[in-house]
């Protein structure tokens, strides 16, 4: 029912459906990823594109991924889209080398279970890149 694909952020026309989902997913509460850095996937529903995903080298953690973005489309939420991203950008990170992804959630309690599904733990970084209410996750992928 679902394929998941990564895809070339430097191509055009994935880039502008990149940003597609993502302003249709964020709204305007998170700013536009440079999608031309890093790795991402998109989530087809036959051949519509209905979710993505982007890891990108972590600035804040040591030999690591960061697991930068994720958004399913309302419509498609419940079908494990994001957990199913999630395995999909860990292969890569550990194909790249990482040792570890790391990410963050603010009030968003659907992506804090999924982080919990996906054997991520909590973790408080030495210094702390988001909001005061932020949970940060980790896990290691060697």
């Amino acid at each position: 029912m679902y394929r998941i694909r990564e895809v070339d952020g430097h191509d055009d026309e994935v880039a502008d459906t990149l940003a597609d989902l993502h302003r249709l997913t964020f709204f305007n509460g998170a700013s536009l990823p440079e999608f031309d850095w890093g790795y991402w996937w998109l989530a087809f529903h036959e051949t519509i594109p209905v979710a993505f995903a982007g890891v990108v080298p972590s600035t804040r953690a040591f030999n690591a991924g960061y697991f930068c973005r994720v958004g399913v489309l309302r419509k498609h939420c419940g079908h494990t889209l994001q957990l199913r991203l999630m395995r999909a950008l860990e292969r890569r990170a550990r194909r790249t080398g990482w040792s570890s992804i790391v990410s963050d959630t603010t009030d968003n309690l659907v992506s804090a279970n999924n982080f919990i599904r996906a054997g991520y733990r909590l973790y408080q970084p030495h210094y702390p890149w988001a909001w005061p209410n932020t949970l940060y996750w980790r896990k290691s992928i060697k």
